[in-house]
């Protein structure tokens, strides 16, 4: 599959030949889903916790009679029904983190790509690099290529003075092709490659 390279400032800089196996599948939302789903999961910090009757101060006394109260009988206040006792069944710190094969994680990374050359939603750079960290510059050549939410992957390196710049931009994620992930593909509307990370991402999935 050939797909056309641009320059930051939008110019033409010829095409690249990507791989049909990484860029080229018939998306499945199922895959998809299954990566995202593992991912939210993994981020979740599971410390959430409530206190149980073990845990609450209270008296274990039984606090009235077992007759003429005219109530119910009742022992220890720290009991669920009480106001200030424990939690039944509440939550506890846990780890959310479910398991996925290590191929279908790989697999779902690959859909996201080729999902994105589907919508037309992939644009190619030579290079991500700019002179100096000024972000009035890299937002105007960004706005140039038409884009107002991406994520901007670089080669194996992050340009630090284009990093520095574009992270001052409202819908502008910048990544080493290291930190490529499913999550924040989906999570922009634009994907922006390098050619070095396409022949990363290539080299990745041989």
């Amino acid at each position: 599959m050939e797909l056309k390279v641009k320059t930051l400032d939008g110019g033409d800089a010829g095409s690249v030949a990507v791989s049909d196996t990484v860029f080229g599948l018939e998306p499945r939302a199922d895959i998809i889903a299954r990566m995202v789903r593992f991912q939210q999961m993994k981020k979740m910090a599971g410390t959430h916790k409530t206190k149980t009757r073990a845990e609450v101060i209270g008296t274990t006394k039984k606090y009235l009679r077992q007759k003429g109260s005219g109530g119910a009988r009742h022992g220890n206040k720290k009991v669920p029904q009480f106001r200030g006792g424990g939690r039944a069944f509440g939550p506890v710190v846990r780890d959310h983190a479910i398991e996925l094969p290590k191929k279908v994680r790989a697999l779902a990374l690959k859909h996201a790509l080729s999902t994105k050359v589907k919508n037309e939603n992939l644009i190619i750079l030579d290079d991500a690099k700019a002179e100096a960290p000024k972000t009035a510059a890299v937002k105007k050549q960004i706005s140039g290529l038409g884009i107002e939410s991406a994520l901007i992957i670089s080669g194996k390196e992050v340009d630090e003075n284009f990093a520095k710049a574009a992270r001052n931009i409202v819908g502008i994620d910048v990544l080493p092709v290291q930190g490529i992930n499913v999550l924040d593909v989906l999570r922009r509307d634009t994907l922006v490659l390098t050619k070095a990370a396409v022949d990363a991402l290539e080299e990745r999935f041989k």
